[in-house]
């Protein structure tokens, strides 16, 4: 919902970093294993409770996922790139929450569990009508800076990124936000299901 607000306000500035680091000989694809690699310690960091490094972790990570992106149409968009970039990415938002439960399971395995779950939902919806649409060449002008089609909803990118933030700042907390940022996953799931069955269906 947010992400094509936010977007065009970041894209400047992260296109100026990739162009510094493209001219010191790193790659689009570097850039996007080493920002798994921060994500994998930011989920430790949670798993041993500290959510401040953790948090860190979390925006470095995030700040990576930006600048491969505008490293990769500097130096050629690859299929292999792309592909790479959105399966690390949702590898990551899978395991973020499992930081939490690791490190209270008692109070977070479950409100954990249901959010991967949920994010299954929404990655599953947004996979699997990317490939039909790509076959269909349907584009989605408001993400035409995505490498594959985007269907919008109430939890995208920038949203997530503001729930794993708070669950940092409040860890206390994770449980009831996990609740609540599943929900909202859920809803966000059931749209594009619904939109992306629709519009395909209006394409036969």
């Amino acid at each position: 919902m947010l992400d094509k607000h936010v977007v065009p306000v970041i894209k400047p500035v992260l296109k100026q970093t990739a162009i510094k680091l493209g001219q010191s000989g790193i790659t689009a694809d570097q850039t996007t294993v080493i920002g798994f690699i921060i994500g994998f310690l930011a989920v430790l960091f949670a798993a041993l409770g500290m959510t401040g490094i953790a948090m860190i972790m979390l925006l470095l990570n995030r700040l990576a996922d930006g600048i491969d992106g505008e490293l990769a149409r500097l130096q050629q968009p690859t299929d292999a790139g792309g592909y790479l970039d959105i399966t690390l990415d949702f590898i990551f938002y899978a395991m973020f929450p499992l930081g939490f439960a690791i490190a209270n399971p008692a109070t977070n395995a479950l409100p954990a569990a249901v959010l991967i779950a949920s994010f299954v939902g929404t990655g599953a919806s947004f996979l699997a009508f990317s490939s039909m649409a790509e076959k269909r060449n349907i584009n989605h002008p408001e993400f035409g800076y995505k490498g594959l089609y985007y269907l919008d909803g109430l939890a995208e990118g920038t949203e997530t990124i503001i729930c794993f933030v708070i669950m940092c700042l409040l860890p206390q907390y994770f449980a009831i936000i996990a609740w609540v940022f599943a929900a909202i996953c859920i809803v966000t799931a059931i749209n594009r299901v619904v939109f992306g069955y629709l519009t395909l269906k209006q394409s036969d």
